[in-house]
């Protein structure tokens, strides 16, 4: 409940599934250098939920654990955006698979997620710390 209230109510259907908003995902990479990648996300009520596959970049970064930054903009008035700074706070496989279905469902309407032979999902769970709402 901690989290909701760094959340303006206002603010709390860019989280919804219906709202069907990306999320900008700004990393640190080892050597220093910033990544920003769009990513589907998902909302628990505390955490931003995201999942990956191993050995993606995004995988690697967040494994280390440490902090991330994301920006998840309404896809109908881009001047309408949370700013979320948080950490990973929980990563696992356990489920994965059924969560990037949870994922499509949410954005593609099916929970039909390719499966790729030899590809683990790993679901990564984002705990906000700071937030700065615009709009």
């Amino acid at each position: 409940a901690l989290t909701m209230n760094l959340i303006p109510e206002r603010l709390h259907d860019l989280l919804s599934p219906e709202k069907k908003a990306f999320a900008s995902l700004a990393l640190t990479l080892a050597n220093g250098s910033p990544q920003v990648t769009p990513i589907w996300f998902g909302w628990d009520g505390t955490h931003i939920i995201l999942n990956t596959a191993r050995g993606r970049v995004k995988d690697k970064v967040m494994h280390r654990g440490g902090k991330v930054a994301l920006l998840i903009m309404d896809p109908h008035d881009s001047y309408r955006y949370l700013q979320i700074r948080g950490r990973v706070v929980d990563e696992t496989e356990e489920g994965a698979y059924d969560v990037i279905c949870d994922l499509r469902l949410k954005y593609r309407g099916d929970r039909n997620y390719p499966k790729t032979p030899g590809e683990i999902r790993v679901t990564y769970k984002v705990l906000p710390e700071q937030v700065f709402p615009k709009n």
